[in-house]
């Protein structure tokens, strides 16, 4: 009998209570709530200096445009066309002619083309002392102008890249040979006057004419090149 009552003493001991079960059950309570999203809450004065601080860059950006927009308008941005550069091709023309034994071709083409640079060159690399001009034409192309007293063949293909005569054009009442090098480029050639006057450039043909007939314009106006026996061209 006592051992009996000590059994059952034991299994009081060991068998767990209605009060005991609730615990146990806490921690999955507690599981569920933390996974539940959590909403933060902004203070509304924390709300308020948040505000108050994007306004202020806007206003602080705006103030910066507005400080300097004036110096933006005072110094408006160069135009498409670039710098102009201011040639009088007939003043360096008239320079050079001591230098280069003749009057230098300075055509006349009123405003329509642009000279770009005017120059006299000794011709030290390849013996053909000569007079250069470049011009923008009116369609923003280009035609340069070279004139010697002292061409020679080979001088002539180097001017006119190797281009072969595929023609002539009529230019202010003279025949200029047309050479073509079919790849854009082009060259007048003309023989007048004692010089050789040679146009080279991509523009198209009807402004070369219109370059050409001031070219042959000018060189009637000059006198007539006389070349020396010891500056004959040689081939």
């Amino acid at each position: 009998m006592g051992d009996y009552r000590g059994v059952n003493d034991m299994q009081e001991a060991t068998s767990p209570s209605s009060g005991q079960a609730q615990p146990d059950a806490r921690p999955g309570a507690a599981g569920s709530s933390a996974d539940a999203p959590v909403k933060p809450v902004i203070p509304a004065a924390a709300a308020k200096r948040a505000n108050a601080s994007v306004i202020g860059m806007i206003i602080a950006l705006v103030l910066s445009i507005a400080a300097f927009l004036p110096v933006v308008l005072m110094n408006p941005q160069p135009k498409g066309e670039g710098y102009r550069p201011d040639v009088d091709v007939a003043s360096v023309a008239r320079n050079a002619a001591d230098v280069a034994g003749f009057t230098p071709v300075a055509p006349d083409t009123g405003n329509a083309f642009r000279a770009n640079y005017a120059r006299w060159e000794a011709g030290t690399g390849n013996g053909v002392p000569r007079w250069e001009v470049g011009y923008v034409t009116p369609k923003t192309s280009f035609i340069g102008l070279v004139q010697t007293k002292n061409a020679n063949p080979t001088w002539l293909l180097q001017q006119t890249k190797n281009a072969p005569v595929t023609g002539s054009r009529n230019a202010g009442g003279q025949e200029w040979e047309l050479r073509d090098t079919g790849k854009g480029e082009k060259s007048m050639v003309l023989n007048y006057r004692g010089s050789t006057v040679v146009l080279s450039g991509a523009a198209q043909l009807d402004e070369f004419a219109t370059l050409a007939a001031a070219v042959v314009g000018s060189l009637e106006s000059n006198p007539t090149v006389t070349v020396s026996p010891s500056a004959a061209p040689t081939p």
